[in-house]
């Protein structure tokens, strides 16, 4: 029986864990770590989900802890399991768990994908932040406009309870505040909520899919950070961010979501050079050429725009788009330009307790403040910042309207994207292929 660690984030970690470790009499899970995400690395994986070989459960431990582990632990195997990691970063980690005297791996797609009763599209990216949502809010708007039942299916975000998430479904605000979701999990969840789709997450995805599965004709899966599906997809759409030619390339699992891709968007083409698109597009034909192409922006709407002129603004942005996606500004920067501000201010100056170390840790932020709710501490961190920073107006890029969330005491105006299609080939024409293949089953209803 191998001793294995799984290197994790909340997410990928334990999906793997449930569909190829917990009934495997071959392996024995003597740990997870845990990284990317602030606080998840004081839990433990409940013996409610970890099953009866693991009647004490499992223990979390800070992924600095690694070298250590392995030795103490005495592991014969690391399993890396989250994403969004550079190709040279992940090597790195192979070589600490090579060093300590252990083997590293990868489970692929045909170890971990689970398979649907329903037709399955799947959303999924090169790097965070490349605009996944919006693609899923519109795929999912086009299937119900031609008669589908769509259940949308979120990539884990468990940062609580996990015995109490291992299984959520979302159909309004009311059940977000119910479980006390957080404001990341927030910015994931609201637009589809409000679109009128039920969400499904959590952490037991066997279940979560059957649940999901019961009132729906087609299944989303909608991606976190560069992940690949879960779910065996039928049609896997992935989206690369021309705002960073080459990431492609040299990020884990967003090059094996490139080269798997039935379609590739190549979304924010209004905000990057021309050069940048026709890198991205020659390296999708290189690795990928039976993939179509499509062209896209994310078309922003302010609601006060003739507000911004003039004024000394404070840019909100979506969190792990900055962070762990690498970027320095977001849509309420370029708003904030386009529109006039007199001047940008640098959100450093008024930031509170985590928020500082945000600032710290990621040194390629611009005059901007990544919107940071892993939990309540943070949630009152980012409250107190932007009521100190000396500034006239607020501009809230994020996913959701943290107005509705957050006590803020300064004048704020509010950013929203969605995705357009720029050229000849539409999101709605690349799902014709799908929609001939899977017709909508008409019930027929019984005759007494």
């Amino acid at each position: 029986m191998r001793r294995v660690i799984i290197l994790g984030a909340a997410g990928r970690d334990f999906h793997n864990f449930l569909t190829y470790f917990r009934d495997n009499s071959n392996y024995c899970v003597v740990a997870f770590t845990a990284a990317q995400i602030p606080g998840i690395d004081a839990r433990r994986f409940p013996v409610e989900l970890a099953g009866e070989n693991y009647p004490d459960g499992i223990p979390i431990f800070p992924e600095e802890r690694l070298p250590d582990l392995i030795k103490e632990l005495k592991v014969d195997e690391v399993v890396f399991s989250y994403s969004d990691i550079s190709h040279v970063d992940l090597m790195h980690k192979a070589s600490i768990s090579l060093a300590a005297g252990a083997s590293f791996s990868l489970l692929g797609p045909k170890d971990t994908m689970l398979l649907s009763k329903k037709p399955v599209i799947a959303v999924c990216a090169v790097r965070t932040g490349a605009g996944k949502s919006p693609a899923v809010r519109k795929i999912s708007l086009i299937l119900r406009d031609l008669g589908y039942r769509v259940a949308i299916i979120r990539h884990p975000m468990p940062y609580g309870d996990l015995a109490k998430e291992a299984v959520q479904k979302f159909t309004s605000f009311e059940d977000l505040k119910a479980q006390k979701v957080t404001i990341e999990e927030r910015e994931e969840y609201e637009a589809h909520i409000a679109n009128g789709f039920a969400v499904y997450a959590g952490v037991d995805y066997e279940r979560i899919l059957r649940l999901a599965e019961k009132s729906a004709d087609v299944v989303i899966f909608d991606g976190g950070n560069n992940d690949f599906s879960f779910v065996k997809p039928d049609l896997l759409l992935t989206v690369a961010d021309a705002r960073r030619p080459g990431h492609e390339l040299t990020y884990h699992p967003g090059e094996a979501n490139l080269r798997m891709a039935n379609i590739v968007i190549i979304n924010k083409v209004d905000a990057a050079a021309i050069e940048n698109t026709d890198e991205i597009f020659a390296n999708v034909k290189q690795l990928n050429p039976r993939a179509k192409v499509i062209y896209s922006k994310l078309a922003d709407f302010v609601e006060r725009p003739d507000e911004i002129k003039g004024k000394r603004v404070l840019c909100v942005e979506d969190g792990p788009t900055l962070t762990h996606g690498g970027l320095s500004t977001g849509a309420a920067y370029n708003v904030a330009v386009r529109f006039g501000a007199k001047t940008i201010i640098d959100p450093r100056e008024s930031a509170v307790g985590s928020l500082r170390a945000v600032f710290e840790k990621f040194t390629q932020l611009g005059n901007v403040l990544p919107a940071m709710g892993y939990s309540e501490e943070q949630a009152q961190d980012l409250e107190d910042t932007i009521n100190q920073a000396d500034c006239d107006l607020v501009i809230i890029g994020t996913p959701i309207d943290l107005r509705r969330l957050l006590h803020i005491e300064k004048p704020c105006d509010r950013v929203t994207y969605e995705i357009q299609e720029v050229g000849n080939i539409s999101i709605r024409n690349a799902l014709d292929e799908f929609v001939k293949k899977h017709p909508i089953k008409m019930e027929i209803p019984l005759v007494h």
